[in-house]
Formats: structure tokens, C-alpha cells, sequence
């Protein structure tokens, strides 16, 4: 299908990742509905045709609305999609006592499920959506990655998260502008045991937070009983005004106490603890 681009840079930088994808002759897609997935698995298609797939992960500690949107794009982009379901985080071994390493931990065994589903398909490259960006935080996940030697096209592009985001909008991508989707296990404080409950309980509070129209939010869960909502600063007051609505909210989740963080979402809040013990 031919495309009529408004930004010449993007088209060659699209073009870029195109390439990359047509060397490996048919991929596996990790896809999980996101910004970078998404397009990913547009650019897979576009390059490789019906010898892309994508790979999704159905589990406790992915949001099931992200589930679904996986599911609807997929049947969007006409893409065969494939599940790896994981019943229980204790099928992930380390998973659920939440060290520093939990996300080496969880892309290790998740990504070696999705390289024995990638061999039983006959497909010759497991790709995933990191980014360039992705390189400046603390990501103990990249280096399971490298390990398994998934390959990473959007950062072998050299794209950025803005530039991800351009080229979806150009290609019209619904996920374009989604807000940065991230394991349900983000939202703990490392060492606190993760629990199915404690998953249930911060889903409960982020779907109220999506469905109100928040852009960009987090609960985050520390101790038992206590969450720390983050929303973007220019959504401060929108949350101060529903702060009883909220509060009823994470109360009826099963949290005793709520609190909003001044500082506003930000992405991985909860590894500036680990910069403080450094």
C-alpha cells in the first residue's frame, strides 16, 4: 500500500527499520499492544508480510485492558497472533519476592517461552520494541535480552520514543499517543512481596484512572495498605478536584491510605530508591 508521508525524515527512517526487518527473512514479534510494539509489528508486517507474527503474553501482571488492545490490533493489522500464557507469577521463579533484578528475572524465562514458541513456528528472528531511549534507565531486562540475543529493531534504527511516535501517528496507529505501558510488577517497591492480590488491587485504581480520561498515571503500592498515584504535573488539579472519588476508589481496591505525588508521573519512579542506596 502506498503511503503519502507529511515528513519526509520519518519516511527514511521508516524505511530504515523496514530494511532491517527484510533481513531476517520472517521474525516473531514480542507484542504487547504498546507504543513501540505496535509499531513494530506494523513495520513487520509491511516488510515481511504473513511471514511476521506476533507473540503476546496473557499473564497476571499484564493489565487486561492492554490485552485486548494487543487482540484489537492484531485483528486491525490482519496479524496472526500467538499466546504465551503464564497462569500464576509463581510460574516465573523469583518473580513474586520482587528484587532489583525481578525484570532480568521475568524477560528471561518469559522471552526463552517466546523463543521455543518462535522455533516451534519455523520463524528465523524474535524481535522486541525497546527503543533508544530505553538505554538511560536502570533496565535490568535489556541485558536478559542480550543474552538471549533478541533483537531489538526500533533501537538498531536509532529510534527514539518521539520519533516512535511521529511515524505511528503517519502510519495512523491508534497507539500513537497511549501513554508508556509497563509491567503491573513496576508499581511495587523492590522487596515487597508481589502478590495476585496486590495485582488486582493497583489494576483496580489505574482502570478507574484510564477510564476518567488521566493521559499518564501510575499507582504505586508501598507497604500494604498505602498507593501513591502519579499523574502527569498538567493533570494535578483534574486529581486534586476527584480526590474523594479516588480515594473511594483505592479504599474499595483494599488500600487504607492514598496519597498524590506532587512530583507527577514519571517513568521508573520506583528505581530512584536504588539510586539512594547507591
Amino acid at each position: 500500500m502506498e503511503r503519502h508521508w507529511g515528513n519526509s525524515e520519518l519516511e527514511i527512517d521508516y524505511e530504515k527499520l523496514l530494511q532491517i526487518l527484510r533481513g531476517y527473512g520472517s521474525c516473531a514479534v514480542a507484542f504487547s499492544g504498546g507504543v513501540d510494539s505496535s509499531l513494530l509489528l506494523q513495520a513487520a508486517r509491511d516488510a515481511l508480510g504473513e511471514e511476521a507474527v506476533a507473540l503476546t503474553a496473557a499473564a497476571p501482571f499484564v493489565p487486561q485492558h492492554e490485552t485486548e488492545e494487543a487482540a484489537d490490533l492484531c485483528r486491525r493489522l490482519n496479524a496472526r497472533q500467538e499466546w504465551v500464557r503464564i497462569g500464576s507469577i509463581e510460574e516465573i521463579q523469583g518473580f513474586a519476592a520482587n528484587p532489583p533484578d525481578r525484570c532480568y528475572l521475568c524477560k528471561k524465562q518469559l522471552f526463552t517461552r517466546f523463543l521455543e514458541r518462535t522455533r516451534d513456528l519455523g520463524l528465523a528472528v524474535l524481535c522486541e520494541g525497546s527503543n533508544l531511549d530505553d538505554e538511560g534507565d536502570y533496565r535490568p531486562g535489556l541485558k536478559a535480552l542480550a543474552e538471549l540475543e533478541i533483537r531489538s529493531p526500533l533501537r538498531e534504527a536509532g529510534l527514539t520514543k518521539a520519533k516512535i511516535r511521529a511515524i505511528s501517528r503517519e502510519l495512523g496507529l491508534p497507539a500513537w499517543d497511549r501513554q508508556s505501558a509497563a509491567c503491573l510488577a513496576s508499581r511495587f517497591v523492590y522487596g515487597e512481596t508481589i502478590t495476585a492480590q496486590k495485582l488486582h488491587m493497583v489494576e483496580a485504581v489505574e482502570d478507574w484512572l484510564r477510564e476518567s480520561g488521566f493521559r499518564q498515571y501510575r499507582a504505586r503500592m508501598h507497604g500494604e495498605d498505602l498507593v501513591r498515584i502519579e499523574v502527569r504535573p498538567d493533570e494535578g488539579e483534574k486529581l486534586f478536584a476527584v480526590r474523594e472519588e479516588i480515594a473511594a476508589v483505592c479504599r474499595e481496591a483494599g488500600f487504607r491510605y492514598v496519597t498524590m505525588d506532587l512530583s507527577g508521573y514519571r517513568t521508573g519512579s520506583m528505581n530512584e530508591a536504588l539510586n539512594l542506596k547507591q
